[in-house]
């Protein structure tokens, strides 16, 4: 199923019940729109019934304690989670108003679509040209050497990282500093043509300063990008995000503008984990 035409022809469930009354509606395109979603490994509930919808062109960040689900909602988006054998989604999880559950869709299609930055840099142990012309080479996405040249330029000076390594592409994308990786493995993401980045705790493992300039990037990137953010940096989500979503238990207890959920949060379990007094 082509994701992007499927979605001209799908109407969303829930669209009547969703809709906000006219003097309130909101203007903003939804990307993606999470409906009763629900998670099970095993026996174990993990997430239970999640409805939120994200925005295109706004960076979403997913905060919370450790285990409290988030991970595993950011995982749902573009099915990692299929990787885990005991793993269970139900509910629906629309991407321009396809259901990405559907037995149709093309997974790995989906993945191109909806690329994934994990917590630790994981460049290939190839080339730092190889790490960004892997994708387009096997979606098909490059007719000839200058068109792959210009893809892997392109995504490296997205990235911000071609004017530290556009006198080194043969070398080895592991021989970087850590923030160089993490901002090549985004340039990687870029280079297959997604719509919406995800990313797991980019900056958990790096110094300050390269967490700086991640965090720069995002706020650069969400202009073509919609992306979702999971971190345990409260500032970090302050910083980077326009929507915060605060989970709790496998719960999702509240979804706003990130101003409002760290100024005003209108739950009690918001209001502590946000000033520190649990999590």
């Amino acid at each position: 199923m082509n994701l992007q035409e499927s979605g001209r022809d799908a109407a969303s469930a829930d669209a009547g019940h969703t809709a906000a009354p006219a003097a309130l509606a909101d203007t903003r395109t939804v990307k993606i729109e999470c409906r009763d979603v629900n998670v099970y490994y095993g026996e174990a509930h993990a997430l239970k019934g999640v409805d939120l919808d994200i925005y295109e062109n706004e960076v979403t960040a997913f905060i919370g304690p450790s285990g409290c689900g988030k991970s595993t909602f950011l995982r749902c988006l573009n099915r990692m989670n299929d990787t885990i054998d005991t793993c269970r989604v139900k509910g629906s999880i629309n991407l321009d108003g396809v259901d990405v559950y559907n037995r149709a869709v093309d997974v790995v299609q989906l993945r191109a679509k909806v690329g994934m930055v994990f917590q630790k840099p994981n460049p290939f142990p190839k080339s730092i040209y190889d790490n960004i012309a892997y994708g387009p080479r096997i979606h098909g996405q490059a007719r000839t050497k200058a068109d792959l040249d210009e893809i892997v330029l392109t995504s490296l000076e997205k990235a911000g990282l071609l004017d530290e390594v556009h006198d080194r592409l043969d070398q080895p994308g592991t021989g970087l500093s850590s923030g160089q990786q993490q901002r090549l493995c985004i340039a990687r993401a870029i280079a297959v043509s997604p719509e919406v980045i995800l990313m797991d705790e980019p900056c958990s493992a790096l110094d300050p300063i390269a967490t700086a300039r991640i965090e720069e990037l995002i706020d650069e990137l969400r202009g073509n990008y919609t992306i979702v953010i999971v971190t345990h940096n409260m500032q970090q989500a302050a910083r980077v995000s326009q929507r915060t979503a605060f989970f709790h238990l496998g719960n999702l207890i509240e979804v706003d503008e990130t101003e409002q959920v760290f100024t005003s949060p209108k739950n009690e379990h918001t209001q502590g984990y946000i000033t520190g007094r649990y999590g």
